[in-house]
């Protein structure tokens, strides 16, 4: 498979080294479905008829955010919702699902991408990753059923979510800055931002202040508004740590 339009999905489906992604799956997914699930809208736009990923990274979702609830529930019998709810969206984040994308399935080679975004690095973008491991999980849904797609998911991310029950403040670094302030009688946390780069590739800046303070705890860069606030948090719980 490749990530540029110069095959046709139909002709893609045979040059792809499928056998290797659907070993490091753990399943089986038919041709034709395999080929939607690695197929992005930017690709599809281009090649009228080919059906993209996106509904299968709907019902990914869902697939994924059930497994990893009862995964949860079932491993942690005295923790609250709270706790829970902050686990499993550690779990599921971009970060982590795009970091399995990477290391457990190598995936990127096999995206199907338009010619603009492929010359963007589509296939190593996070956003892009995380989803192709959504819809995955969408086309196992479809093609083996809930016990199929259970079997994926554990394989995914079990290990993921053992390791997020020991981060600690890592688990939600903005609430966990808010305790730390408060209990330094520092009042709430808040984000200075500022944005830079061309808008397809823009990188956003921002700055930990805490109450009615000027002086700057922590700053943090990402690809996204939160990722910086989630930056900068940490930075600033680690500074007052100290």
């Amino acid at each position: 498979m490749t990530t540029t339009t110069t095959e046709s999905p139909s002709t893609a489906a045979h040059i792809s080294p499928s056998n290797v992604l659907l070993e490091a799956l753990g399943t089986t997914i038919r041709p034709e479905l395999l080929v939607q699930a690695l197929t992005h809208r930017s690709f599809s736009h281009e090649h009228p008829g080919a059906l993209n990923y996106e509904r299968l990274e709907f019902l990914g979702d869902a697939v994924l955010e059930l497994v990893s609830t009862e995964t949860l529930f079932a491993a942690h019998p005295d923790m609250s919702e709270g706790q829970l709810a902050k686990m499993r969206a550690k779990a599921v984040s971009e970060e982590s699902l795009s970091a399995i994308a990477r290391t457990k399935l190598n995936v990127g080679p096999y995206i199907l991408l338009g010619h603009g975004e492929a010359e963007q690095g589509g296939s190593e973008k996070s956003s892009i990753l995380c989803d192709i491991v959504e819809s995955l999980i969408g086309a196992t849904f479809l093609e083996h059923g809930i016990d199929g797609a259970r079997e994926v998911v554990h394989r995914l991310i079990d290990d993921t979510l053992a390791e997020v029950a020991t981060e600690g403040p890592a688990l939600d670094w903005k609430t966990s800055l808010e305790i730390k302030s408060h209990q330094l009688g520092k009042g709430d946390p808040h984000y200075r931002m500022a944005v830079t780069g061309p808008e397809y590739a823009q990188i956003f800046t921002a700055r930990a202040l805490l109450g009615d303070d000027d002086t700057v705890y922590g700053v943090g860069k990402g690809s996204s508004k939160r990722k910086a606030q989630l930056a900068a948090a940490e930075a600033a719980w680690k500074a007052l740590d100290k």
